[in-house]
């Protein structure tokens, strides 16, 4: 018999093994949850506060309250419990969890279980600053790929536009490609930068997560609208009209940041979702007179008459001259749909990849040995 076998009801937890069972046959948890597990069982009855399994279960790795959720969630679904009357596992509202069945430990687990807790969980550690790298390049990354299809539909559209001899089609499209790519790629970063930033806070929740997409999105909004007027100043004399900015940041980054916050597992779920905020953010948007890509070109072929680009074709498809409100609006919902959706798969990806990674370590941690 193992020496770190733990019984509670009709369940047997092995320590040193890793390994949950109910009559020999193994319940499947994945490595953090059975780490959230150890930490409720190893607590004696005694309340686990959310912090400490923040601290000990995602130490490093920025997650918010629905992740704890879900893992309790998921532990009373394999245990066959239930939250109105539990038999396991009690909540505490608003404080955390206890563990409540009578628990029967071997000779020297009782001695071994915190210590196997802790170790549990630091296979599973990620360094904070590796985090926050990781979950700002994934957005980031995840926005230049929204900002390259943005850019080549429109480049497309003036490419397609009768050549007056001031440019060739292929510049045209080129320039669109790297200025959206660019542009969301910024955008991205501070968005992504905020809603990692959030994670870092102490007892984080879902509020925190969208203001800190938000005030990502608004920082670099307005630290970019704030250059690129002055750019315009410096070389052209003038600046254009309104373009993005903090606004635009703001409302967009507060989309993504509810958009994270769903848990299910379905990619095409989590994309569809976070399309319809970014849609709905494009459209708010364009009705407080903000601009997104398209409204952005339009202020600077307004300001520079000369301009070969030109929008007409799009406005042309609803009755416009040129692009107004309708084409803003449908603009607009179509950017923030591809721009939202594009950040959430990335980060999604990341977040998945890190979780991969720490059971494959926490695996080869408990094979290795002294070399």
């Amino acid at each position: 018999m193992s020496q770190s076998l733990v019984r509670f009801g009709p369940y047997q937890l092995d320590l040193a093994d890793r390994r949950l069972s109910r009559g020999g046959q193994t319940v499947d948890l994945n490595a953090r949850y059975l780490d959230a597990l150890i930490l409720l069982v190893a607590a004696e009855g005694k309340l686990v506060a959310k912090d400490r399994f923040m601290d000990e279960v995602w130490r490093g790795i920025p997650v918010t309250d629905e992740a704890l959720t879900q893992a309790i969630r998921t532990l009373r679904r394999a245990l066959g419990d239930s939250a109105a009357s539990p038999q396991f596992i009690e909540t505490v509202p608003k404080h955390g969890y206890r563990f409540i069945a009578p628990v029967e430990w071997s000779a020297r687990a009782v001695e071994e279980s915190d210590g196997q807790a802790a170790q549990a969980a630091t296979r599973n550690t990620e360094a904070p600053h590796s985090a926050f790298a990781r979950m700002t390049l994934a957005g980031c990354g995840g926005a230049i790929t929204a900002g390259a299809l943005v850019g080549l539909l429109y480049g497309f559209i003036g490419a397609a536009q009768p050549s007056d001899g001031s440019g060739s089609a292929v510049s045209i499209l080129l320039v669109l490609i790297v200025v959206s790519t660019l542009s969301a790629g910024v955008a991205g970063a501070g968005i992504s930068a905020g809603l990692a930033a959030s994670r870092f806070i102490p007892s984080p929740n879902a509020w925190w997560t969208v203001i800190g997409g938000s005030l990502g999105g608004m920082a670099v909004g307005a630290f970019a609208n704030l250059l690129g007027n002055d750019l315009f100043r410096l070389l052209f004399g003038r600046a254009p009209g309104a373009f993005a900015g903090a606004l635009e940041g703001l409302v967009l980054g507060a989309a993504i940041g509810l958009a994270t916050l769903y848990t299910g597992r379905a990619v095409f779920h989590r994309l569809a979702l976070a399309g319809l905020l970014g849609l709905c953010a494009g459209i708010l948007i364009t009705l407080v007179d903000g601009r997104m890509m398209a409204g952005s070109l339009q202020e600077l072929v307004s300001a520079f008459p000369t301009s070969r680009y030109r929008l007409d074709a799009i406005g042309q498809m609803f009755g416009e001259d040129g692009l107004g409100p309708v084409g803003r609006a449908v603009t607009a919902g179509f950017e923030g749909a591809i721009f939202s959706a594009g950040m959430v798969w990335a980060l999604g990806r990341a977040a998945a990849g890190s979780s991969a990674r720490s059971g494959a370590q926490d695996e080869s941690g408990q094979n290795a040995g002294p070399l």
